[in-house]
């Protein structure tokens, strides 16, 4: 049986779906048992716990095969991280106590770095605290979601055209889709190994804004003009949406150390993965469920 954190979500969805598939044991992680009721019925075990309760963490993570372990997405944290930070050292509790034989962990590309990673300073912090664990323990870095495109899909299904924050427009990264996360993640957890391990992982191909577009473009069936977001504009833009002026910070450098190339994968790694879904299935999908919910609501 695999314990799987963030179950409700994207990644911990796939991970879980993917090893159900396979004939493994699901024990499906959430804070509120009303949430799992679909993995209820696929057979999973439900053990609620609270992210910040290490003692109910604990419990959930003791007599399985392996647990897959992640932080929950925050795209605002304080400026010193101590919400991660606070989750990070809670995680770290319930491990020690719980000793499981192994964790698989949901990181991201640049996470090796100490410095200048913006929103992903949290996931280098939880390398650094997991590699205090004397357990064998994979840390999967993974590019960019594909599915990070859904917040460009009304402006480019209405207006015909994407504004990106990632430049050059014609700079192509590593994504990958949350499906591929959860595959390897599952497939991760079912393997033997000793001490630590670093997975990094894309999707077939690498993506510009000006693919992203063409993308959106096959699929809408109409023309998609690209165009960048000027960066003095950011922080204005991420307040209006609703952010706190104190809190942009993390996520313009972030951005800076995408479109710098510092944030990318370590050289040397001695594991690289390639995903099989490309960018043009995502949106295919995207697209596809916004329309069932507009039709569902006609």
């Amino acid at each position: 049986m695999y314990a799987i954190m963030g179950i409700t979500g994207q990644v911990g969805s796939a991970t879980a779906r993917h090893l159900l598939d396979n004939g493994q044991r699901v024990r499906a992680i959430v804070r509120d048992k009303a949430k799992a009721a679909t993995w209820a019925a696929r057979g999973a075990e439900i053990a609620v716990a609270d992210w910040s309760d290490a003692h109910a963490l604990a419990a959930a993570f003791s007599d399985v095969d392996g647990v897959f372990a992640m932080l929950p997405a925050n795209f605002a944290p304080s400026p010193d991280f101590a919400e991660p930070r606070a989750l990070v050292q809670t995680l770290i509790a319930a491990l020690r106590q719980a000793q499981p034989p192994k964790v698989v962990a949901l990181s991201s590309i640049g996470a090796q770095h100490d410095r200048d990673l913006g929103l992903i300073t949290q996931l280098h912090l939880l390398e650094s605290a997991l590699d205090t664990l004397p357990l064998p323990r994979a840390h999967v870095r993974a590019a960019w979601f594909m599915e990070n495109i859904r917040w460009d899909v009304a402006l480019a299904q209405h207006q015909g055209r994407l504004v990106s924050h990632l430049q050059p427009l014609d700079r192509a990264i590593p994504m990958v889709s949350t499906d591929d996360i959860g595959r390897t993640i599952a497939s991760t957890l079912v393997e033997t190994w000793f001490g630590r391990r670093v997975i990094e992982l894309e999707g077939p191909r690498r993506y510009s804004p000006l693919d992203m577009a063409q993308a959106l473009a096959a699929v809408l069936e109409h023309d998609v003009e690209t165009a960048t977001v000027p960066r003095e504009q950011w922080a204005a833009r991420f307040e209006d949406e609703g952010m706190p002026a104190d809190r942009t910070g993390p996520r313009i450098a972030m951005l800076d150390g995408f479109n710098s190339g510092w944030i990318g994968f370590e050289n040397g790694t001695t594991e690289h993965v390639r995903g099989r879904i490309p960018l043009g299935y995502v949106v295919d999908e995207l697209v596809s469920a916004g329309l069932d919910v507009l039709e569902s609501a006609a």
